[in-house]
């Protein structure tokens, strides 16, 4: 059977293939007609291009020239002395002044002297020749003594030609007579054009005009510097991409767009030359070169790196004596960009109209057969798996053809309907709202008057109506256990309720064997509702919203799981010191309100600040897992009272030094009456050094509380007091532990004899525990093992126990080992819940949780994030952390402080780049603090705050 095509697809065909066919014909013809014109013009810019370039060319010699007529006649080349020769700077300075385009004049005599004088109007000459700020010009000079060596010199003028600085330089030793511009002058009277080359002092590319002078005894000469050609060249590129170059028949680029990259230095000097144009690294232009089709002026087409490019070849004849090629190279893409975009217009244009015509033929299409192709459309629809029922349809005068619109209308809604269902099912994750939604549905499918849900309460008594749509009927809100059981037992038959209506039950049944509740239908009194075949296909699809209740309620008691032993390890947290109890429950409740109150903005730097319902969890779950990795922090080091303080206050066997040491002098007091010493004088000694014990202990006893910042001095009389020694008579080997006893044993191989002296304080090197392997913690950025992006400093030792270096702590309690064994429970804090398998709505619990240690300028740990890297979640937890710790009163090693103490604090810490300035605007303008306040801190500590004073002293201060 041939395959039939509908009429309206066939009209609309024939319109679209004839414009189709049209525009391609049009757009064609006139592609190629403008791409031969474009193609002809980029040859004819090229053309002008080179006569640009060759006049600015000829503008840069002949000023020169000129200048060189007159001084060849100036007594500057007679003059034989450097002062004679001096005494017409002024000359030279006003040919420089009068022409700009001369960078040098200079005079080379046949006694090898030589003078030259250039402006210093640019920065990078005035940077080379290290010249004063007042100086203007610089003279260049060699002269010849009695004994024939050269003698360099530098003067420096200022615009007044007075002389500003004389600088001798011994190693300017410039013999003029060698170079190429004075030989070839001496061979002619006319004026001489040397080749480009790159000029000795100024490293800059140019030529140098010279002259024979009028006595023969002199050449004068003028150096033109060609950065000009490179500038014209510049601006003459047709497009961005295009190249253009001035090449000599060797091969040497004497002008490009970028004059500074045609310098290469000559093996094994100080001197440069000028790179040639297969050394420069310009494909585009290499390629032309060596193209012979171009050589002749032609424009050729050629392939460079994957381009399609336009170059020609063509001769310069800009500066007499010096044989050169302009170099011209365009890629066609961008020459040709404008017509592909006119050809894209055209195309589109095309497009539309074909766009315009198309309904005209699908109209005419449309007239004929439209009864039976709407039935066909449908068809192919539901064959196509859209059940979507049509909006409108107009009544067929054909009863049979109106019947089958109805059954596939009715099997439309009812699959659409089931599908409804499935959506509601996998996408809503409440079940008081799924219930609703997915009821609705279920109405809708099996094309019943109304319905309701019933759930069994906990103890499964008595089940409770959790959602209802449409016809009620007699349907309670609640029924007993039994009451359920006999309305499945009546679901065969069914029950009447109202006047022609009937309800039936169907139980909602998941995975485990015990029921979730009842679905009770109210349906119409029809032949539809009473075949058997409508009771299994509600009864199966019952299945469907059974699994789903069943889900969710797992799903809860799983989240509740989850939210109940984050509560049980953060209390386990605040319960392990007694330095943080109540703190992790606090940050949270503190995180929590800021975070409201955040995303109850609509105006300002927050409106846009949202968090939804997964979001929310997250940000709840981190700010209470906040400190997790405190579990593993050492209880005596997070309870260190004081710097000797170990597992217990070192200070006492400090104390029993001094008393051995108290002993012995009551003993020395006693042996010197002995021998006959007067009992005064050994008494007035005893005293003297019992007196200098109790003041030694006492500040020693001070320094280990840790309270005023130590001072250099306290440093030294520390140090001091612990060279002091006292007897020790029993081994201090005995009773160690294995890991004591193996550090005391590296450390000291040999015991010494006993009774031995020891310092009454001392960093013996068994007080330094080293690293091992198990316990180094991988915070280094070159770590391999740090997988985490960690970037802390990890102490030399897990831990030293020196008593100078405790004591000798500047402020506070805690030594560098110590703080960073605190400072690691972030680390173990990021690397826990990095561990666990968080759903994809928590994945960032670990980011949040771990990062209320950065710094908003970065100095922060355990991974240096700047502010940029932390988002607004990270900075909340930051900021209420600082707040909790300043406030909170159940803290015994500090004072709690007051609001306006700690507020004043947080400002310090915004200006110092800890924490965020515009959140801390924020926390102190909306008043959350004074919520806290009321229900965490004491009455005495809540005092008068300035809001406003606070909120500007915070402000970031803007740029100078």
């Amino acid at each position: 059977m041939e395959r039939a095509w509908p009429v309206r697809f066939v009209i609309a065909g024939l319109a679209v293939a004839a414009m189709g066919l049209v525009a391609t014909v049009l757009i064609t013809l006139s592609w190629y007609g403008s791409r031969a014109i474009m193609l002809d013009m980029a040859a004819m810019m090229a053309r002008d291009a080179g006569q640009i370039v060759a006049g600015r060319a000829r503008r840069l010699v002949e000023p020169g020239s000129l200048s060189l007529r007159s001084l060849a006649f100036d007594p500057v080349v007679d003059a034989r002395r450097l002062d004679e020769r001096l005494d017409r700077r002024s000359i030279l300075a006003s040919e420089l002044a009068d022409n700009p385009l001369i960078s040098a004049i200079h005079v080379g005599y046949e006694n090898g002297d030589f003078l030259l004088m250039r402006a210093l109007d640019r920065r990078d000459i005035r940077e080379q020749f290290q010249a004063p700020p007042q100086a203007n010009y610089l003279v260049q000079a060699v002269t010849h003594g009695d004994d024939g060596q050269p003698r360099g010199l530098y003067l420096f003028y200022d615009a007044r030609h007075e002389l500003v600085m004389r600088r001798p330089m011994p190693d300017y030793r410039f013999d003029p007579r060698v170079r190429p511009w004075y030989i070839g002058a001496m061979e002619t009277v006319s004026t001489v054009t040397s080749r480009p080359y790159v000029f000795f002092s100024t490293r800059q590319v140019g030529i140098t005009l010279s002259r024979l002078s009028h006595s023969g005894r002199a050449v004068v000469a003028v150096d033109v510097a060609l950065e000009d050609l490179g500038e014209a060249l510049a601006g003459l590129r047709m497009t961005p991409s295009a190249e253009l170059a001035l090449v000599e028949e060797n091969g040497a680029v004497i002008g490009y767009s970028d004059m500074g990259a045609l310098l290469v230095r000559k093996d094994g000097t100080d001197d440069f030359d000028i790179r040639r144009l297969d050394t420069l690294g310009i494909d585009a232009l290499t390629r032309l070169w060596r193209t012979p089709a171009a050589a002749d002026g032609q424009v050729v087409s050629y392939e460079s790196e994957g381009r399609e490019w336009l170059g020609a070849t063509l001769p310069f004849d800009g500066i007499d004596g010096v044989d050169m090629r302009l170099l011209t190279a365009t890629p066609i893409d961008e020459l040709l960009g404008e017509l592909v975009r006119s050809r894209a217009r055209m195309i589109l244009i095309s497009l539309a109209l074909i766009a315009l015509i198309l309904p005209l033929g699908w109209q005419v299409g449309s007239a004929v057969g439209h009864a039976l192709e709407g039935i066909a459309a449908q068809s192919l629809r539901l064959a196509r798996f859209n059940f979507r029922r049509r909006k409108e349809r107009s009544a067929s005068a054909l009863r049979e053809v109106e019947a089958l619109n109805d059954v596939m209308d009715k099997v439309a809604g009812s699959m659409e309907s089931m599908l409804e269902i499935s959506r509601v099912l996998g996408t809503d994750p409440r079940i008081e709202t799924m219930l609703v939604q997915v009821l609705e549905r279920f109405v809708q499918a099996t094309r019943c008057a109304g319905g309701a849900v019933y759930l069994f309460e906990n103890e499964r008594s008595r089940l409770s109506r959790a959602a209802a749509f449409g016809a009620q009927g007699a349907l309670p809100d609640s029924m007993s256990a039994a009451e359920g059981e006999a309305a499945l037992a009546d679901s065969r038959g069914g029950r009447n309720q109202a006047p022609g209506h009937r309800c039936i039950a169907f139980k909602l049944q998941g995975r485990e064997t015990k029921s979730q509740g009842l679905l009770m239908l109210v349906h119409d009194e029809d032949w539809d509702h009473s075949a058997p075949a409508f009771l299994g296909f509600a009864e199966r699809l019952t299945g469907m919203l059974a699994v789903a209740i069943e889900t969710r309620r797992l799903i809860e008691a799983q989240r509740q799981l989850l939210e109940s032993v984050t509560h049980i390890l953060a209390d386990a947290i605040d319960a392990k010191s007694p330095y943080t109890g109540g703190h992790c429950e606090r940050v949270p409740k503190l995180a929590i309100l800021l975070a409201d109150r955040l995303q109850a903005e609509t105006s300002g730097p927050y409106a846009d600040f949202h968090l939804d319902e997964g979001e929310r969890e997250a940000f709840r779950l981190a700010a209470w897992l906040h400190d997790c990795g405190k579990v593993t922090s050492p209880e005596h080091i997070m309870d260190k009272a004081t710097k000797l303080e170990l597992l217990y206050n070192r200070i006492h066997e400090i104390r029993m030094r001094f008393e051995a040491l108290w002993r012995d002098a009551e003993i020395d007091c006693l042996q010197a009456r002995l021998r006959g010493e007067d009992p005064r004088t050994a008494e007035a000694r005893r005293d003297a050094r019992q007196a200098r014990l109790h003041e030694d202990f006492q500040f020693i006893a001070t320094c280990n509380i840790g309270g005023e910042s130590l001072s250099d001095e306290a440093v030294e009389r520390l140090r001091a007091i612990g060279t002091r020694t006292w007897m020790r008579h029993f081994d201090d080997t005995l009773g160690l532990d294995p890991q004591e006893s193996a550090r005391l044993a590296g450390s000291r191989p040999t015991p010494p004899v006993l009774p031995v002296a020891e310092r009454l304080l001392a960093d013996q090197a068994h007080h330094l525990v080293p690293w091992d392997d198990a316990r180094r913690p991988p915070v280094e950025r070159g770590d391999p093992r740090n997988i985490w992006g960690f970037d802390m400093r990890l102490p030399t030792h897990r831990r030293n126990m020196g008593e100078l270096h405790n004591l000798a702590i500047r402020r506070g309690t805690l030594t560098d080992e110590d703080r960073f064994a605190i400072n690691d429970h972030i680390v173990q804090t990021y690397i826990m819940l990095k561990r666990l398998p968080w759903p994809s709505h928590l994945e960032r619990v670990p980011e949040i949780a771990a990062n209320h240690h950065e710094r908003m300028d970065g100095g922060g740990y355990p991974r240096r994030l700047r502010g940029e890297q932390l988002g607004t979640t990270e900075r909340i937890i930051a900021l209420v952390d600082v707040f909790e710790a300043l406030t909170a009163v159940d803290r015994p090693y500090k004072a709690p402080k007051t609001l306006s103490e700690s507020l004043r604090i947080m400002v310090s810490m915004c200006k110092g780049g800890h924490l965020d300035p515009e959140l801390f605007q924020f926390f102190i303008r909306s008043r959350v603090w004074q919520a806290y306040a009321q229900t965490c801190m004491r009455p005495e500590q809540i005092d008068a705050v300035d809001v406003e004073v606070l909120a500007r002293a915070a402000q970031p201060e803007g740029p100078a």
